[in-house]
């Protein structure tokens, strides 16, 4: 399910959901002038590195290398360079990092449909700290099920499961406008948050469970999300229940849109 829009408005601008989205967007311009992946070691989250930072990391992998018998594909292994950065803080730099084009669009485009109104509630100042803050705990969500690992960790999933994770929390009645593939066709169809939100999450925590079993063979660093996700919706409980939000926006629409919506989805 791909979300298109929600039901939502937002009463202010959300100018600290831009800046994020502008920010990653300029790191994977920086990545993408970065040949070597150069950045990617520098700046993601290396468990092993953070497990033991005193120690160098070595990856081993396959080269073709030129020898006196002709090229071959030989096994290397090299030593990663250290951060720049005390090696805990990669755990927040690697969430503006990114691996590919789609990786970036996909949590861009999550954070730009939930991300305004999760602002809306939290405040500006308040929704910075609270995205960087899903994001840490996503980081190490994934570092805490895989401690050993050399693989570097990027991308901005675990801290967007996080807006989406208090979405559900501060918005249990909104609709989710969303594009479906049914068989081999494209269906526009109103789906209920809590049901579009469960339906990710309970996805993230099968593929979670199943890639246990496949350790560093896994690409996607699905406990991150999972981590980030609970996180989120965590964090928004507690400051829902302490009165630290802002009001909820009411949507007041013609009573026939109303008729026509309870059809469509019962728990709006």
């Amino acid at each position: 399910m791909i979300p298109l829009r929600d039901n939502i408005p937002s009463r202010t601008i959300p100018v600290v959901n831009y800046l994020l989205i502008l920010v990653c967007v300029l790191g994977f311009l920086l990545q993408a002038e970065d040949q070597d992946g150069r950045l990617t070691f520098l700046y993601g989250m290396i468990p092993a590195r953070i497990s033991h930072p005193e120690r160098p990391v070595v990856i081993e992998h396959r080269e073709l290398v030129q020898t006196v018998f002709g090229v071959r594909e030989l096994e290397v292994r090299s030593e990663i360079p250290q951060p720049p950065i005390p090696v805990w803080l990669t755990a927040l730099s690697c969430i503006f990092l990114h691996g590919s084009l789609l990786h970036l669009a996909g949590n861009m485009w999550f954070l730009w449909v939930f991300g305004d109104n999760v602002e809306d509630r939290l405040g500006h100042l308040g929704y910075l700290l609270f995205y960087l803050g899903s994001g840490v705990l996503a980081s190490f969500s994934h570092y805490r099920m895989y401690p050993e690992s050399v693989l570097p960790t990027i991308g901005a999933s675990g801290a967007v499961a996080g807006v989406m994770g208090a979405y559900l929390y501060l918005y249990p009645r909104a609709n989710v406008v969303s594009l479906v593939p049914i068989l081999f066709f494209l269906q526009v169809m109103v789906i209920p948050a809590p049901v579009f939100l469960g339906l990710w999450f309970l996805l993230q925590l099968w593929q979670g469970t199943f890639a246990m079993g496949a350790g560093e063979a896994v690409g996607v660093a699905w406990w991150a999300h999972i981590g980030g996700f609970v996180a989120g919706f965590a964090v928004a409980w507690l400051l829902g229940a302490s009165g630290q939000t802002r009001p909820r926006v009411v949507v007041v629409r013609p009573a026939t849109e109303r008729r026509f919506s309870r059809l469509r989805t019962p728990w709006d």
